[in-house]
């Protein structure tokens, strides 16, 4: 039996959007591939909302922010965490030689403004990272308030990472000022995992000529001008079969329209936050709840992994929570191409289940 997935990642994908994966191949050097890389990066442009270049990339969000950190951090990165995926950043410098320094907020907590301008104002730092969604928690950071601060140091390369939000979350890359904004096919845009985009600005490819030692398979100026001398073209062989699903989903995403995916994103975390309220207790900052994923705390008395395994029977599946948190919180995510029905289904059960085994102990 499959389980429906309520976990951040990867998510159920729709039978139609698999069914492009099954197309027939093309040389992927050949000009209908370049049609086909051309109308991802147009419509993934709107999505986005940016006028800068996109980039696709055959791997995981964590290739493209590896490769981000040694292609934009000349001198020192500032690398802003609010949780494990925002350590991983940090991992990242640290396992490539990339000078860095970790600017941590406590376990629920964004990552402020506040922070930014104090570390920005030492004049340090020329590359700094931000996780705008963070799903070992569950929040998501005031990214407008923190482009605002940044507009006092233009020289600073804004990188963020948008994996588990973009495509869910409202997230305006131009407006916001973001100079590389990585995301990946498998949270809310809706596709099994393999396949992760950037939108890059002309000022961050700049900077990079001029760095050293930026590695090849994720060298943002090689892709760039693959993209732009080719045009749309990639060094080394890409997924087709993701880029016929991709663009056919994005199609479904646009019609669906951004602001309706937004509310409905909104509709879908308010039935949660509003079910833990009721139920047990959230975990994080009520002021910046993420609207893809809640981190809810465990206070039924009984261990998650036997709630888990109770929902799995009746065909659901909820994520414990990450790393620190395991055991102590549990997740539901809700992303992608996910109804407000069947998150009602999910929690209806999900209260039937605990009712049960608390009735048990």
């Amino acid at each position: 039996m499959h389980k429906k997935l309520f976990i951040p990642g990867p998510v159920d994908v729709l039978p139609e959007v698999l069914a492009k994966m099954s197309s027939p191949m093309i040389g992927h050097r050949s000009k209908d591939a370049s049609v086909l890389q051309q109308s991802i990066s147009e419509k993934l442009q709107r999505v986005m909302r940016t006028n800068n270049t996109i980039l696709l990339s055959t791997s995981s969000g964590s290739g493209l922010m590896e490769g981000a950190v040694r292609c934009f951090t000349r001198d020192r990165a500032a690398v802003f965490s609010i949780g494990a995926f925002g350590d991983r950043w940090y991992k990242m410098c640290t396992a490539n030689g990339v000078p860095a320094d970790l600017f941590r907020s406590e376990l629920g907590q964004p990552t402020t403004p506040e922070m930014v301008r104090e570390a920005l104002i030492t004049g340090k730092y020329d590359m700094i990272t931000i996780t705008q969604n963070e799903t070992s928690t569950g929040i998501r950071n005031p990214m407008k308030e923190i482009s605002e601060v940044l507009k006092d140091f233009p020289e600073v390369i804004l990188c963020v990472d948008t994996v588990s939000s973009m495509g869910g979350d409202d997230i305006p890359v131009d407006d916001l000022g973001i100079d590389v904004c990585i995301t990946s096919t498998q949270k809310c845009l809706g596709l099994p995992p393999g396949l992760s985009v950037a939108s890059v600005s002309d000022r961050a490819i700049a900077k990079a000529e001029g760095i050293p030692n930026r590695g090849l398979y994720f060298d943002y100026v090689e892709l760039y001008k693959f993209v732009k001398e080719k045009p749309y073209q990639y060094p080394s062989t890409p997924s087709l079969a993701h880029m016929f699903a991709l663009d056919y989903q994005l199609d479904r995403i646009l019609k669906e329209g951004l602001a309706a995916r937004y509310e409905r994103h909104l509709a879908l975390s308010s039935r949660v936050w509003e079910w833990a309220r009721k139920n047990c207790e959230l975990y994080s900052n009520p002021q910046y709840l993420s609207v893809t994923v809640t981190c809810l705390k465990n206070t039924f008395g009984i261990e998650f992994s036997k709630i888990n395994a109770a929902m799995g029977k009746r065909g659901f599946q909820l994520s414990n929570g990450y790393g620190a948190l395991k055991d102590i919180t549990f997740r539901i995510a809700h992303m992608a191409d996910m109804t407000v029905e069947e998150m009602d289904d999910m929690l209806h059960n999900l209260g039937e289940v605990i009712a049960e085994l608390q009735s048990e102990q």
